[in-house]
């Protein structure tokens, strides 16, 4: 029997060097690499392609989230990791990291040793929910009356972190109430809240049930819950709720997009980024035909150009433009004018 090859990816050199000890001190495992970050590892899997790869999430030159993406989309692969497809997922102290590591080592080799054996290929075969498990499409009837009060809702995926920074850090103090999909694993966005309010001038934090959607707050769902758009008279609120899987994801852009399109209509703008796969293509059809104004980031920005292409082709893009201009076209939702 062949032994498990592992691939190690982290840009720590004591990780590198301890995981490497304890996982080549079991017999049913090779480590073929153990490099510092992604685009080594990319490098590195053009020689060889592992079974399994244990990743870090917070490297330089690409975050273990797109890597994992990449690759999964490219070819099923176990993941002993941190985001979708992981089959395991093993959290590191800030202090005391080589002794933890030692100590976890069963628990290590065990991940790698399930990650090998996983069928991951089911993740691709598992029923693709739309967003009718969730709520039901907006009546064409129900329009929404035009009103001051404006609501952007984003939706993302692979690329998304990077991209959400470039848009959110754009945008001055003032801006109308932004809702945010970007598909994430649970535990997750909270981090990636704190770390992009601390950057933007207006406050992003991830949403809690029943959080008010205001001018200059953008709140981003958290993972592994859907997020709603809410209205009672004319204030917005959000609804965070378990559910099935949409589109093999929870938060759904596509669960996101409906809500905003039923209780929104014409006062919202969607904006659907750089992603894999359709997750929103439907749902931003469906506000354009509840009379919001759409946006697409062109392909030349995305890191892949999947989502918004779909979205494209299904009709539901008003208007395509690049990363660096998404921000002004939020800007422009404050007058309820876009600019053509």
């Amino acid at each position: 029997m062949s032994r498990i090859k592992v691939l190690v990816v982290d840009d720590s050199a004591v990780v590198r060097q301890v995981v490497t000890a304890l996982l080549s001190a079991d017999p049913d495992i090779e480590v073929i690499a153990a490099v510092a970050d992604p685009i080594l590892a990319i490098a590195r899997m053009k020689v060889q392609w592992p079974d399994v790869i244990v990743l870090d999430i917070e490297m330089p030159r690409m975050d273990g989230i797109t890597f994992l993406k990449k690759v999964m989309a490219e070819k099923p692969t176990s993941m002993a990791a941190l985001a979708a497809g992981a089959v395991a997922i093993i959290a590191k102290p800030k202090v005391g990291l080589k002794q933890f590591l030692e100590d976890a080592s069963e628990d290590v080799v065990g991940a790698v040793k399930a990650a090998a054996h996983a069928n991951v290929k089911m993740l691709r075969a598992t029923v693709k929910n739309t967003a009718d498990v969730i709520m039901p499409a907006a009546d064409k009837h129900s329009a929404m009356i035009v009103t001051t009060e404006r609501v952007v809702a984003l939706g993302t995926s692979t690329g998304g972190t990077q991209a959400l920074e470039v848009v959110l850090t754009s945008l001055p103090r003032v801006t109308p109430g932004i809702v945010i999909v970007q598909h994430m694993p649970e535990k997750f966005t909270a981090a990636f809240a704190e770390r992009l309010n601390s950057l933007c001038q207006i406050e992003v934090k991830e949403a809690q049930n029943n959080d008010r959607v205001i001018n200059s707050r953008a709140l981003i769902a958290p993972g592994g819950k859907h997020m709603l758009l809410r209205r009672t008279g004319a204030q917005y609120y959000v609804e965070v709720m378990d559910g099935p899987l949409v589109n093999r994801h929870r938060p759904s852009v596509d669960v996101l997009f409906r809500s905003v399109a039923k209780c929104a209509g014409a006062n919202a703008l969607g904006v659907i980024m750089t992603g894999m796969g359709d997750d929103g293509a439907a749902g931003l059809l469906e506000m354009r035909h509840a009379g919001a104004r759409t946006v697409g980031q062109d392909e030349a920005t995305c890191v892949v150009y999947g989502m918004p292409k779909e979205a494209v082709k299904r009709g539901g893009v008003e208007k395509t433009v690049p990363l660096s201009a998404i921000g002004r076209e939020i800007m422009q939702q404050l007058s309820g004018v876009m600019v053509r």
